[in-house]
């Protein structure tokens, strides 16, 4: 079992509906990677920007954000995630791709559409709950406004991880902050957010504090920063096992059924 799981956080700009472009700017982010790294977590739609017309943008599963994503896999040994602007099936996602270096794609699908801005009038709603094994590791993978619905990500599978992208706006971020802290200590699992920075062209800011918690509820990334960077943290398996059977919070939820 690989206890120790690396992960790399890139915090970064978007340039809107610029494909290429961004592709090219997180390449040369990768470059600056130094050491082991098992997962590198990009923001949510980190190849277009969070767009509310995704005619102009979509791509296939065979297009060439995801042929990108794999041979970045493969070249630097680890699994790449995030998302981007999908159609299938006639109908767009904003899908959260995971892909390992075997080249395997797995994906969930967002499925809190974000009302305010009329992403429910654009994108399709996932139904998958985006519950994935890597490196012996079961990961819950979500996307930006599913971080206010605790009830989607309660951990009624025995998750380790919890992983969020996100583009998350200044104006809101105190709630970022504190939901990701929550979603940790009351899922007993590690907590995991990478966000954006900038500004796009609908005057929404995004002040970047990409984090990681702890099941205690302590921030273990150095910092709430927003700046353009890479953001290194290190996780334990067996450390996380140990808590949850010294403390049997998850055993002593209530049951439900999503309708």
């Amino acid at each position: 079992m690989k206890s120790e799981l690396f992960i790399t956080l890139i915090q970064t700009n978007i340039f809107w509906k610029d494909i290429s472009k961004n592709i090219n700017q997180i390449s040369k982010r990768l470059e600056g990677i130094n050491g082991k790294v098992d997962i590198i977590l990009l923001p949510e739609m980190f190849s277009t920007g969070f767009t509310m017309n995704p005619e102009n943008v979509y791509e296939k599963m065979d297009g060439k954000t995801i042929s990108w994503m794999k041979d970045m896999a493969l070249k630097y040994n680890s699994a790449i995630g995030g998302s981007i602007v999908i159609k299938e099936r006639n109908k767009f996602y904003n899908r959260f791709l995971f892909v390992k270096p075997s080249g395997k794609v797995e994906f969930y699908d967002k499925r809190h559409t974000f009302t305010y801005v009329g992403e429910d009038k654009k994108y399709f709603s996932g139904k998958n709950k985006g519950i994935i094994k890597y490196n012996e590791w079961k990961i819950c993978l979500r996307v930006c406004y599913d971080l206010r619905f605790p009830v989607w990500s309660r951990n009624n599978e025995n998750y380790d991880l919890l992983i969020y992208v996100a583009n998350w706006p200044s104006l809101r971020i105190n709630a970022w902050d504190r939901l990701l802290c929550a979603r940790a200590i009351e899922n007993c699992c590690y907590s995991v957010g990478v966000n954006c920075i900038g500004e796009d062209p609908n005057n929404n800011k995004y002040p970047g504090h990409s984090s990681a918690y702890d099941y205690y509820g302590n921030l273990i990334s150095d910092k709430l920063s927003n700046n353009l960077e890479n953001i290194n943290i290190s996780i334990d398996l067996q450390s996380l096992l140990k808590y949850r059977k010294k403390f049997g919070f998850l055993k002593d939820q209530d049951s439900f059924e999503l309708c």
